[in-house]
């Protein structure tokens, strides 16, 4: 039953509301049941207070020649009017009339209440030391059951105390009142809890919900399918989690399209000069080609196998990058020069297209500090896709300018048939070719521009891209300055 976070966080939460509603109904019964005894003991304070008074001012009144015993047995009816007038009639309170030994001379109602005929001496005594007497008990065994009790004594005026007023009120009028308020209490918070345990079912439902749609596509990731997509509702955190699961998903979907592209380009790749070069060599050695035309097919194959061996190259760069492998080796290099060594490799490709090489920087030498045969590498690779994909007669530029905060920026920059802004997003992913470049590019899977970007990153540094479709392309990326203050001086 709970093993679904669905029926563990709905259970867990109406658990909760419960709790809070005991907590808050205990709070409120207490709160309410302390007001009421307070307000009933002023009301006892004040009953037995005037019953005080008025004995003693009748007895004041009185001849004096009577002991107050005597008294109060003369006088019981009138003193039984007073005090009914005084209780206005109030069934729940009893007046015991004692004298100062503590023995009853009279009691307003009913004597059942009574389990003999005087008080204890122990409560006598606590009410001449503190003036009065204030408990909720059985007044030292003197009732049977437990009361609210208000006592005073009854002083001459030479200070003689002549007896004492006890004032009981029965809890009857309480308990009726905190049970009707706790039923009212209990009623309610079943309301509200029936409300909250709905509300809750479909606040729950509805944070659960797109969990399970993310459990149902996860499922159908693992059967290759990664087309499913979760619903978004809101701007809540649900909801974020919903739009980085998408996100995710076309991540996986674009990575296992790239993946299965990269299989196939990988397979022609090496099918197409496998089959040259298989190709040749059987019309070489069946004599279908003459002797004299061997030399111009052994040049094909030869270019057949470099191809072969880049191919390869790339795959294992991209192996030892991904396996942490290849270490970087920090040092000082002048990137001018290196950028010049590679324009000067690619002068027959440029010469071929008539290119017009620009070469723009600040200062004849620039030192970066970096490994230099891996920023070689990127160097390379960036060059020979702009010359790769520049038009006929266009710009091949590169620039090397003084950055900020110790930074140099290197920009290749084409004209010629850029990237479409589909895919400007991707060409830095493994395996991206878009399908315009695969239609000039022959010979590259897609892993160049991917082997760049983890080359920079590797390194701390970035590298962005900018394209006008049609027009012009452009790679810039960022390499440390070095320090020349420092012993060791810049290393051509």
């Amino acid at each position: 039953m709970f093993k679904s976070v669905f029926a563990k966080y709905l259970t867990a939460i109406c658990i909760l509301i419960l709790v809070c509603i005991l907590i808050l109904a205990w709070v409120i019964n207490s709160v309410v049941r302390n007001y009421a005894a307070e307000l009933k003991r002023k009301e006892m304070n004040w009953s037995c207070s005037a019953t005080v008074s008025l004995l003693s001012l009748t007895y004041g009144n009185s001849d004096g020649s009577l002991p107050f015993s005597d008294f109060i047995l003369r006088n019981e009816r009138d003193i039984n009017d007073m005090i009914e007038m005084i209780l206005e009639r109030d069934t729940s309170q009893t007046v015991i009339l004692t004298d100062s030994s503590g023995y009853v001379l009279l009691i307003s109602g009913t004597g059942e209440i009574l389990t003999g005929e005087s008080v204890p001496q122990s409560v006598l005594s606590a009410l001449v030391e503190n003036g009065e007497y204030n408990d909720r008990g059985d007044v030292g065994g003197a009732v049977k059951s437990r009361y609210l009790t208000f006592a005073r004594p009854l002083v001459s005026e030479d200070g003689t105390m002549e007896g004492a007023v006890f004032l009981l009120s029965s809890a009857e009028e309480e308990m009726t009142l905190i049970k009707t308020m706790t039923e009212t209490i209990v009623m309610s918070s079943l309301w509200v809890l029936l409300a909250a345990m709905i509300a809750v079912y479909f606040i729950t439902d509805r944070v659960v919900d797109p969990l399970r749609g993310m459990t149902s596509a996860v499922k159908r990731f693992g059967k290759g399918d990664f087309k499913m997509r979760v619903p978004v509702n809101g701007r809540d955190e649900i909801a974020e989690l919903g739009e980085a699961f998408n996100h995710m998903a076309e991540s996986l979907e674009h990575t296992e399209k790239m993946r299965n592209m990269f299989l196939a380009n990988v397979s022609h790749d090496l099918r197409t000069p496998m089959t040259t070069i298989s190709g040749f060599i059987d019309g070489i050695n069946s004599g279908a080609i003459p002797p004299e035309k061997h030399g111009y097919y052994l040049n094909i194959i030869s270019g057949e196998v470099h191809r072969l061996s880049r191919l390869v190259s790339e795959l294992l760069d991209l192996s030892k990058l991904e396996s942490g492998e290849r270490k970087f080796e920090e040092a000082p290099f002048d990137v001018c020069e290196t950028a010049r060594l590679i324009l000067i490799s690619f002068q027959q490709k440029i010469n071929a297209k008539r290119i017009d090489v620009q070469f723009d920087v600040d200062e004849d030498s620039i030192t970066a500090s970096a490994d230099k045969d891996a920023i070689y590498q990127v160097l390379y690779n960036l060059t020979e896709n702009a010359i790769k994909f520049a038009r006929e007669g266009g710009i091949l530029r590169i620039s090397i300018k003084q950055g900020e905060q110790g930074k140099i920026l290197v920009s290749v920059y084409d004209e010629g048939e850029g990237i479409p802004e589909a895919d400007l997003p991707y060409v830095f992913d493994r395996f991206y070719k878009s399908d315009k470049s695969r239609g000039l590019d022959k010979n590259g899977v897609g892993l160049g521009l991917y082997i760049v970007k983890t080359i920079l990153e590797a390194q701390g540094e970035t590298i962005s891209v900018s394209s006008v479709p049609g027009e012009n392309c452009e790679f810039v990326f960022t390499l440390p300055a070095a320090d020349l203050d420092s012993p060791e001086k810049a290393k051509n």
